[in-house]
């Protein structure tokens, strides 16, 4: 069999992973702190909700489009090359924030920005997937690099926080993320990276994409995906709406809920090594998404004060989902197309991660209620437990990680 990277060190694979880990939690910096930002956006320009909602809408659907569009590039270009171009845009596009006062030109940034990450994460999640020596390994890898963007997704909003009441501008979140974006690129510059080998004389390219696109394991696991993305996002676009008028007894839980769900979802990908060291992943993807279902089910039956316990409790649940069933979306594949695969599962992620939450909103403007946008939420983590169902009995991508895993030994 032809090996498929040329070999390099344990420290230098260790250094990649490291970059990697920081990479995530920078990205979620910016990415989940949006729910902090858009109340300065409306009093500062005037918006309306909708509006204001682009900052969240805008990156996300440029992120769906440069995965699916450019994803071939880690695979043609290379990882290291499609890494450094991403961060390096997305360096860039960080910086300009600093210079400009329009809302529209904001906008335009951050959509600069949705390309950049979408060429960072697919190089990013391709790479990963080369140096894992198993898919086992690789879900390991994956729930702790989404470990860290979970602990990015509880600065980037506190560190907003603490801007606002030092009377220093929101802007200066995207800056900081600049200036750490600008020494990833450096250290990405100066790692070494193990170069794919081609193994065929034909180039990939976006035709490879599309192709992908149909392909029953990758589609398969991009819906998946998609399922857990549309019950994730309703709880950080959302939750905070929901919880607006609560007056019970759980008041302060009701203040930091949705730090307090950030956390937990951020400790539940470091103990995600332990649970799959003991137990098949799909029968932990089974009783997690039975969780999230519970959680959901439990707040339309209680109400707000349910509510306040059981979403924040929801991201001990989701910890492991996305992680999981994203390295085992790529792992289907020979590394040779890693890029190709891991742009169109983040094109599903990120399509799901824009239309979720505004359909949400759509439905719980017709009803005058955000409550009613929880009653689609939940049917999503109805599906998605269904679909682990089927998964656990069914477990149809069984014989294609097998015969990766076997070009491995």
């Amino acid at each position: 069999m032809n090996k498929t990277h040329t070999l390099v060190s344990n420290t230098s694979l260790q250094h990649i992973r490291w970059l990697t880990y920081m990479m995530f939690f920078m990205f979620a910096m910016t990415s989940d702190a949006v729910g902090m930002i858009i109340p300065e956006l409306i009093k500062e320009f005037n918006l309306t909700m909708t509006q204001a909602s682009a900052f969240h809408y805008a990156p996300m659907a440029l992120i769906a489009l440069s995965g699916l569009f450019l994803g071939f590039l880690a695979d043609s270009f290379g990882r290291k090359q499609t890494i450094m171009l991403g961060l390096l845009l997305f360096s860039i596009s960080c910086f300009l924030f600093a210079v400009s006062s329009s809302f529209i030109i904001f906008v335009l940034l951050l959509c600069l920005i949705g390309l950049a990450i979408g060429l960072f994460k697919t190089g990013a999640l391709a790479l990963l997937g080369d140096i894992s020596q198993s898919n086992n390994e690789h879900t390991k890898t994956m729930n702790k690099v989404e470990g860290f963007f979970g602990i990015g997704a509880i600065v980037g909003p506190a560190l907003v926080s603490f801007l606002l009441t030092q009377q220093v501008s929101w802007t200066y979140l995207y800056v900081i993320a600049g200036i750490m974006c600008l020494i990833l690129a450096v250290l990405a510059w100066r790692a070494d990276y193990p170069p794919v080998v081609k193994t065929t004389a034909k180039p990939t390219s976006l035709a490879t994409t599309m192709k992908m696109v149909k392909n029953p394991y990758a589609l398969g696991f991009s819906l998946a995906i998609a399922l857990y993305v549309a019950t994730e996002v309703a709880i950080y676009v959302w939750m905070p709406t929901l919880l607006a008028d609560y007056t019970g007894s759980w008041t302060l839980m009701a203040t930091y809920a949705l730090t307090i769900f950030f956390i937990l979802r951020a400790a539940g990908r470091f103990i995600a090594v332990w649970l799959l060291n003991r137990f098949s992943w799909q029968s932990v993807m089974v009783w997690l998404s039975l969780g999230i279902a519970g959680c959901y089910i439990g707040t339309l039956i209680g109400g707000v004060n349910a509510a306040v316990l059981l979403l924040p409790l929801s991201g001990l649940f989701m910890s492991m989902v996305y992680p999981t069933l994203n390295s085992k979306g790529i792992s289907c594949f020979a590394v040779q197309q890693h890029g190709a695969v891991a742009g169109v599962i983040l094109f599903f992620t990120a399509l799901s991660a824009a239309l979720a939450p505004l359909f949400m909103g759509m439905i719980s403007d017709m009803f005058g209620h955000v409550k009613y946008g929880f009653i689609l939420a939940t049917g999503f983590a109805i599906l998605l437990f269904v679909a682990m169902l089927y998964n656990y009995f069914k477990d149809p991508s069984a014989q294609a990680l097998h015969h990766i895993n076997a070009q491995h030994d």
